[in-house]
């Protein structure tokens, strides 16, 4: 199996992870603090993942400012694009309840949605594919990481979709698609990438983890927040604890 298929395939897992969230979505009742909670846990996992296993990799590998710059540009990048998706009604795309609009409210607005949630989940792909190239294997902190924020995010959207009157036809579809999307993003990501120079590795690497972190705060940490409050932080904290611990076994 070659470097690419490989990246592939670990992507589509960890895509996977957000069907699996919309099946529970759809099929049980979840209650939403269970899924803020999940939603706080996973974002602490993938700051953890940012921090030691991505933005600290690509400084050692790449220098300083490659670094710099692809993380700061890749948190500019979801910016922008973030924003003009919420002016067409993606903006709560991660809520459970209530604040998803339904196309009614917004013609438009399940396109931007669909768009959205492939935004938050391309840049994880690449970043799995990318672990690759080192030749030791997939970066298991970081499959770890994305998988675990994957369920819940999954899950708490597909809740907002279907409050938002849309049918399983569109909401599978959409997440389906995003995981078919995110293996070929792991894949593409190490075909363009494979025997590049290391400056160029670290920077495609930091921009894509300045694009998660600009998403985990935009849009993950908000739907926590808004159920489990003052729990928000300690949650997100045993979320960072054991993704690093995770990291140095």
């Amino acid at each position: 199996m070659t470097t690419a298929v490989e990246a592939g395939l670990w992507g589509l897992l960890a895509g996977g992870a957000l069907v699996l969230g919309a099946l529970v979505a759809w099929f049980v009742h979840v209650p939403r603090q269970l899924v803020a909670g999940v939603m706080a846990f996973g974002a602490g996992v993938l700051i953890s993942a940012l921090s030691f296993d991505l933005v600290d990799e690509a400084e050692r590998t790449g220098g300083l400012a490659p670094t710099i710059g692809g993380f700061l540009g890749g948190a500019l990048v979801y910016f922008l694009a973030n924003l003009a998706l919420a002016r067409v009604g993606a903006r709560h795309r991660k809520r459970s309840q209530g604040l998803q609009p339904s196309e009614e409210d917004q013609s438009g607005s399940g396109a931007a949605i669909a768009v959205g949630a492939l935004l938050d989940g391309v840049p994880e792909s690449v970043v799995l594919g990318l672990s690759l190239l080192g030749g030791q294997g997939v970066g298991v902190s970081v499959l770890a990481a994305i998988a675990i924020s994957n369920l819940p995010e999954g899950l708490s959207s597909a809740a907002g979709m279907k409050a938002a009157g849309r049918s399983a036809r569109y909401v599978f579809g959409v997440w389906v698609g995003i995981a078919v999307a995110s293996g070929l993003a792991g894949l593409l990501g190490v075909l363009l990438l494979e025997g590049a120079s290391p400056e160029t590795v670290a920077a495609i690497t930091a921009v894509a983890a300045g694009a998660i972190l600009a998403m985990v705060a935009d849009t993950m940490i908000p739907e926590a927040f808004e159920r489990t409050h003052l729990l928000t932080g300690l949650v997100t904290t045993l979320g960072f604890v054991v993704a690093f611990t995770l990291g140095r076994l």
